[in-house]
């Protein structure tokens, strides 16, 4: 099904297969009654993830209690940047809120499956995202899909 984002965009909602999602952005309805945000992401394109940030906040601009959004924010950034630097490839980033929970699955189409790591030493950038995930998150994993897999995170809306 179809619909036309706040910005003029297709927005696909269902299945998140590159091949149906086409050029997805906006917000909508979600399959669960919540809001949902999809973004596609290209190749290596780091400038994304300020606009994902933006995006992201407005969304949950009334979701969670205080810092929750913050949170959220700064997982995706972590996922969204991973995907788009590590993989080479384009990426879909789909969140997911409802009033008790938000979730953010950022697909991509590189089988590998991420590891969180130990920080690099040499220049203090690296190696931290995954496990500011696995810290903050209320739940997360990796789900494989036929090409490529997705990371995923969640919150509760209602967590001190």
């Amino acid at each position: 099904m179809k619909r036309r984002a706040r910005g003029g965009g297709p927005v696909v909602i269902g299945a998140s297969s590159a091949k149906k999602t086409e050029e997805a952005a906006g917000t909508t309805e979600g399959p669960s009654g919540g809001e949902q945000l999809r973004r596609r992401l290209g190749r290596a394109d780091v400038r994304a993830v300020p606009e994902v940030r933006r995006a992201l906040r407005e969304l949950l601009a009334r979701w969670g209690r205080p810092g929750r959004s913050e949170i959220a924010e700064l997982l995706t950034s972590e996922l969204v940047t991973n995907a788009l630097i590590h993989t080479d490839r384009d990426a879909i980033l789909t969140a997911t809120v409802s009033a008790r929970r938000l979730r953010v699955e950022v697909r991509d189409f590189v089988g590998r499956r991420p590891r969180p790591g130990r920080p690099d030493d040499g220049d203090g950038t690296h190696g931290r995202g995954l496990i500011l995930v696995q810290s903050l998150s209320d739940a997360w994993g990796v789900q494989a899909h036929g090409v490529g897999k997705a990371v995923w995170f969640e919150l509760d809306g209602e967590a001190a």
